[in-house]
């Protein structure tokens, strides 16, 4: 028999979920985050591998990294050429775009540059709104999610639903996240700052906390492909 109000907790969960891009100081307490993680922990991994590593940043270790990152951000605005020293270890994103993905990311980005009222000339402006990934968007706690490299690409599968438990969990005890994959060019940076070690990759980064409900930004709400596109029924 199907609980009905297990049912739509676990639904409102899921559909409230969004990227948040503003969060308010409001402190989240590390017996929360610990509570999050467990539960998250229950995710499946092939063989039961559980491939994750995180690490919780907040206060002055949040706050330090933010600056160092920062400040590479800044460096390769006044230079591009620094940028070659701040390479990704893994295509997160693929090297040609191709409809229909390369129409759904400019969507997505133009609809949140024209939230804000951000031109397509306005650099300055989006230079400024890209490196709030580089802070967290305020968030009091951010993540730094890593795999060991001798994991294969089955390994990352199970990683992505590790972090939608936690995304969801977040949400059913009232926070919101923002999973970053921005933060993966400056593995040089993070990587010694967190701690890790030589044989983890950095997987992306994630702000947590609470919502500022008052931010415009967080009115933004991605659209989705209709059930009857993406589904085949195979007779």
């Amino acid at each position: 028999m199907t609980d009905s109000a297990a049912v739509s907790a676990v639904d409102r969960a899921i559909t409230s979920r969004m990227s948040a891009r503003a969060f308010t100081q409001q402190v989240v307490s590390r017996e929360l985050i610990t509570d999050i993680l467990q539960v998250a922990s229950r995710a499946p991994s092939g063989t039961n591998t559980q491939p994750w590593k995180v690490y919780v940043l907040q206060g002055a270790t949040r706050d330090s990294l933010v600056e160092k990152v920062c400040a590479a951000h800044e460096a390769i605005r006044a230079n591009p050429e620094v940028a070659k020293q701040y390479q990704e270890q893994y295509d997160y994103y693929p090297e040609k775009w191709v409809s229909p993905y390369i129409d759904r990311r400019r969507e997505n980005g133009w609809s949140l540059y024209g939230l804000l009222g951000i031109g397509k000339a306005d650099r300055d402006l989006m230079h400024v709104q890209q490196q709030r990934n580089f802070k967290f968007f305020d968030a009091p706690v951010g993540l730094m999610f890593t795999i060991d490299t001798i994991l294969g690409r089955g390994s990352m599968l199970d990683y992505g639903m590790f972090m939608q438990n936690i995304m969801v969990a977040a949400r059913a005890r009232g926070l919101h996240t923002c999973p970053q994959a921005a933060w993966n060019a400056f593995h040089s940076i993070i990587v010694p700052h967190i701690g890790a070690a030589e044989n983890e990759r950095l997987v992306c980064g994630m702000a947590l906390g609470f919502a500022d409900s008052d931010d415009k930004v967080n009115t933004l709400l991605t659209p989705r492909v209709p059930v009857n596109e993406f589904t085949h029924w195979v007779a």
